[in-house]
Parts: structure tokens; C-alpha cells; sequence
């Protein structure tokens, strides 16, 4: 028997819960983050959308395009507070709940008292709108890609089915970036070769799959011909622990830059301590005044975990990194985790 996979994806959450909260935004083009002139719009209205605003777009641009558009701060702890509400929803269809966002979850009805996908989305459409007065768009299939294709289907608020008797037909038209796995760079190449649609790819031998996409040639493969033999997974560890800021002005002055690192250190250790975590391999990022995307890391041979450790390594990645351009935003992470009580279990 196949599986039956809901996406679950809220439409634009946070500027839908600042216009549940405060009733004079609805229907107006609400922008949240980007409150200052060198900040990035987190996410928005629809009212918004029409304008062209979209996530991770900068303020300025955000303001160019649409200029009645209203900024608001981000508040994290208001979206996480409606947010595990709507997650207490899940766990009344299913206890398979695959977290991908504090918006965004997969969840496998194979331990649910719902006989069918659609009776569960309409179950979880209706709680969420009447609790919470938001709406969401819920894709469902047999699969995790084609569950989230569905859910982008007929945004916002909608249901969309794909079933296996749908396929391949209902893929061909597709744009081929709309292929999970697929990324920028590869889609540029198989433009070049005047590849554009999915229809145009499925034409393609197993070969060339591999030959042209490397290691996950066959996964794509698959995945356009309907497989997509990933689980949905009930709990997903935290694979990083970053902060990363907007700078009020441009600098490549290091000095000024380590400052910031103080300050990142600082609260990813706070963080640590608090999930009982250290990790190996820390990651410098920062964006160009002309929004170039560089990144550098360095993996240890020893777990860290402490402020002055994180901080030192920041340090090192930033001084033998060679900043020639100002930067507009700088950040730090780590990853690679060990957990600390697993270790202390093995010692005994």
C-alpha cells in the first residue's frame, strides 16, 4: 500500500500572524523584517508579492518596488508561539512530523486515524483558520517531492492531490528548477543545453543523468519519474548553530569585524550549553557590499564548544581570509556535533 505524505506550508506566516494581531494590516502590503534601510525582507504579504517584494530581498529594493509597503520588525517569539500551536494540530493527525521549518513540516499518515490525505488537510486547514485565524497549503502524494510540489500548487490556502496515475504528465510542463536537487548551477548547465522543462529531461537516458549531475544523477532520475525513496524523519537534529548580522555600514576593517565575532561566539555557546553540544567545524560567511555570497571553514581535530575556542577560530578563518571588497553582512556557525551525553554513555 503507498504511503500518503502531507506537505504542510504555512502562507506567508509571518506577515499573516502580524495581520491576525493587528487587524488594520489586513489586506495592505505587509513586509516583515528589512525595518532599516541595510536590512533583508524575512518574508511578506501577498499584497506584498504583487509589487515584486520576496524573501531575502534587500529593504532598499523592497521599498523601491513597493513603496506603501509596511515594514515591521521580525518577532521570533510570537512566530515560534503560534507556531507549536499549529504543530499540537499535527500531532492530533500523526506522530510522524518531520519539522523542516518553524512553517513547514512532512507528515506520514501511516500511523493516523485519517483514512485519506484530503480528510487530514481539510482537518488541519479547518483547526489552524478557526484557532488561529491562518490559512495554509497542504500538498499531498505518496512521496515527500511530489507531497511538496503539490503544496506550491495552488498557493495561497489550497489542497492539491498527485497521484501516481498523474505521472509523468503532470511533471512535463514544469520548469526544470521546480526538481528538488536540482540547484542554480545545474540548471544553468542543462539550459545551455537547451534542456528547460522537465518533459525535455525525462528524455534523457540513466547515462546522463550521471555523467551531467554527478552522485545524485540518479536520484533526479527518479525523482521525475515519481520515486523518491526518502522517509519522513520524526526527528531532525539541528545540523548548525550560526549568527549572522547586517552591518549598519560596509567595513573590511577586522578589527571591527572581530567585534562582531565576540558577540556570535558568545551566544552560540549559550546555545550549546543549552542542547548539550559541540561540534569541530566552524564556518566564517559574509556578503560583499555588492551581495557576493563567500563562505570559509575549517574543521578540528577536537570537538569545541567554549566562547573563547568558537572565538578564536572565528578569528583565524577572518584573518587568513583575504577581505579585499567592504562587506555588507558578516556571520559565524558551527557544526559537525557530538552530543555530550552520548559520550559520557560511552564511557561507562
Amino acid at each position: 500500500m503507498k504511503k500518503i505524505i502531507l506537505h504542510v506550508d504555512m502562507d506567508a506566516f509571518f506577515a499573516s500572524v502580524e495581520q491576525v494581531d493587528n487587524k488594520s494590516l489586513r489586506g495592505k502590503p505587509v513586509i516583515v523584517g528589512g525595518v532599516s534601510e541595510r536590512g533583508v525582507v524575512s518574508t511578506c504579504s501577498y499584497e506584498a508579492r504583487k509589487y515584486g517584494v520576496s524573501s531575502a530581498m534587500p529593504a532598499f529594493i523592497a521599498r523601491q518596488k513597493c513603496p506603501t509597503g509596511i515594514f515591521l520588525p521580525v518577532r521570533h517569539n510570537r512566530y515560534k508561539e503560534v507556531s507549536e500551536k499549529i504543530f499540537k494540530i499535527f500531532r492530533e493527525v500523526t506522530p510522524l512530523i518531520e519539522p523542516l521549518s518553524i512553517d513547514e513540516a512532512y507528515l506520514d499518515l501511516s500511523e493516523s486515524t485519517f483514512k485519506t490525505g484530503e480528510e487530514a488537510a481539510k482537518y488541519i486547514k479547518t483547526r489552524v483558520y478557526r484557532e488561529l485565524g491562518l490559512t495554509l497549503s497542504i500538498g499531498i502524494s505518496y512521496n515527500k517531492f511530489l507531497a511538496k510540489l503539490a503544496s506550491d500548487w495552488n498557493k495561497p490556502n489550497g489542497i492539491k492531490i498527485i497521484d501516481e496515475n498523474m505521472l509523468p504528465d503532470i511533471l512535463f510542463p514544469l520548469p526544470i528548477r521546480r526538481i528538488h536537487g536540482l540547484g542554480k548551477k545545474a540548471c544553468e548547465k542543462l539550459n545551455n543545453m537547451g534542456i528547460f522543462k522537465v518533459e525535455d529531461l525525462y528524455k534523457m537516458d540513466k547515462e546522463f543523468f550521471i555523467k551531467y549531475l554527478g552522485k545524485y544523477g540518479i536520484e533526479i532520475y527518479e525523482r521525475i519519474r515519481g520515486i523518491d525513496k526518502r522517509e519522513v524523519k520524526v526527528s531532525r537534529d539541528r545540523k548548525s548553530v550560526g549568527k549572522e548580522k547586517t552591518l549598519k555600514s560596509n567595513t573590511n576593517n577586522i578589527d571591527e569585524l572581530k567585534e562582531y565575532l565576540i558577540e556570535f561566539a558568545k551566544k552560540i555557546n549559550e546555545i550549546l550549553d543549552k542542547t548539550d553540544k559541540s561540534g569541530r567545524t566552524i564556518t566564517l560567511k559574509y556578503k560583499t557590499g555588492e551581495f557576493q555570497n563567500h563562505t570559509r571553514s575549517k574543521t578540528l581535530s577536537k570537538y569545541i564548544k567554549s566562547f573563547e575556542d568558537i572565538y578564536e577560530v572565528g578569528c583565524e578563518l577572518l584573518e587568513e581570509t583575504p577581505i579585499e571588497e567592504e562587506i555588507r553582512l558578516i556571520g559565524l556557525s558551527i557544526s559537525s556535533f557530538r552530543e555530550e551525553k552520548e559520550v559520557q554513555l560511552k564511557l561507562f
